[in-house]
């Protein structure tokens, strides 16, 4: 929360029971201010930077997604769908989305799915995260010397369990915007550019397993 106002989320839905659960489990627990949006052209988009889309709104999910690519570049989407093949899970991620939560996902996965997509990590199946990273992972020196202080240590332990800024941010105690410091370290250290390949870095070379 910033300044005392709710991070806004946009939800591209049609099914009313699934707006009421969504609206029930975002917004009673004051986590995010809910907004209903119609698709990339609808002017309450602009301010957003984060939209939940509901695949069953569309036949054509990967037109829609291109569509958001195109007229609201800098918007995280995270998709809600029915599908868990790992195909379509893989095409929805390179089609733009930020993220992939089938309809039968918990409540407490889809808080901590639109976090970490609003933190700026990617959310699917660990088994599509690898896959994904495994290209992007590829050039760094796997042999390289990589220290760490404690607390880096602390914060990579939580960021590999999958755990947003703000609750790794209130298990150690401080602000946000330090943990939001030392994920911009980690990264340059670990020789990545985003919080997912850092997580999958750290998991691959143990380094989580370093804190004592």
């Amino acid at each position: 929360m910033q300044n005392g106002r709710l991070p806004k989320v946009g939800l591209l839905a049609e099914d009313g029971m699934r707006i009421m659960g969504i609206r029930s489990i975002l917004q009673d627990q004051e986590l995010f201010d809910l907004a209903l949006v119609t698709g990339p052209e609808d002017r309450l988009c602009a301010p957003l930077g984060f939209v939940l889309v509901d695949s069953s709104v569309t036949s054509e999910l990967f037109q829609l997604l291109r569509a958001f690519r195109e007229q609201r570049p800098t918007i995280r989407l995270l998709v809600l769908g029915h599908e868990t093949g790992l195909a379509h899970v893989e095409r929805v991620i390179g089609a733009g989305a930020k993220g992939y939560l089938t309809h039968a996902a918990s409540e407490q996965e889809l808080r901590t799915a639109i976090e970490v997509v609003m933190d700026g990590s990617l959310w699917a199946p660990r088994r599509v995260l690898s896959h994904l990273l495994e290209s992007r992972l590829e050039g760094v020196d796997a042999e390289a010397e990589v220290s760490f202080t404690k607390r880096e240590l602390e914060v990579l332990s939580l960021l590999v369990l999958g755990q947003p800024n703000r609750q790794i941010a209130s298990q150690l105690g401080v602000d946000e915007s330090t943990i939001k410091a030392h994920m911009g370290r980690l990264m340059r250290k670990a020789g990545v550019d985003n919080r997912t390949a850092l997580s999958m870095r750290a998991l691959e070379r143990r380094w989580a397993t370093q804190v004592s």
